[in-house]
């Protein structure tokens, strides 16, 4: 980044995403025409999303479809 033009490209989706409550599963499901700061910001965010994950929680949680559908 440096220049202003750049920036607000890498601010948009994460702004949006703020003022309209959105989660990060919206923004990783957006798609955008060229893969520049947009992309890296979605990409990012699936990181985060993905060092975040409560794996106890899915573990537990994979256990119990596995039992529920015999």
């Amino acid at each position: 980044m440096g220049n202003g033009t750049s920036d607000r490209y890498a601010v948009a989706p994460a702004s949006v995403g703020a003022a309209w409550s959105l989660g990060l599963n919206k923004i990783l499901g957006t798609i955008h025409t060229y893969p520049t700061l947009a992309e890296a910001n979605k990409y990012a965010a699936g990181e985060w999303k993905r060092a975040h994950a409560p794996h106890k929680v899915l573990a537990w949680l994979g256990r119990f479809h596995t039992w529920m559908r015999g």
